[in-house]
């Protein structure tokens, strides 16, 4: 896996994966940002809620769950000195689907966590990590 990060100004830079895909990240704008992209911690924060996403959603699937919609949400707490770590996440996935069985969501985010989700488990390192869910069923 390959990326490249491109300073444009100031801490505006343009970050570039190795698949050819690119976003823009920006600082805060007490530090000269100009607000007109995510900040390096967000970032951090979306890879592990897609990480833990793509898991769920992989293994719902797999266990035949009628799923509609997985939304994962993620608050934290960072340190007040530097280097400002992540040292609380709390991550809670809303479920939507047709009987859609607790059970699957639990196992799904238990395996998520603790064996799949590479993102997950580098932050946990320095943060601890709590999950909850929730299943919205429909008709």
């Amino acid at each position: 896996m390959k990326a490249r990060v491109k300073w444009i100004e100031d801490v505006l830079f343009l970050g570039e994966s190795g698949t050819g895909h690119s976003l823009i990240i920006d600082g805060p704008e007490e530090m000269g940002g100009h607000g007109t992209g995510m900040r390096p911690m967000e970032l951090l924060l979306l890879g592990m809620g897609s990480c833990t996403a793509f898991d769920m959603v992989q293994m719902l699937k797999k266990s035949r769950q009628d799923i509609h919609d997985c939304v994962v949400d993620i608050t934290s707490e960072r340190s007040e000195e530097i280097p400002k770590v992540f040292t609380k996440i709390h991550v809670h996935y809303t479920i939507t689907g047709k009987n859609v069985k607790e059970s699957q969501v639990k196992r799904a985010v238990e395996l998520s966590t603790e064996k799949y989700c590479s993102a997950s488990l580098m932050l946990g390192k320095t943060a601890e990590i709590t999950h909850d869910y929730e299943i919205i069923n429909v008709d």
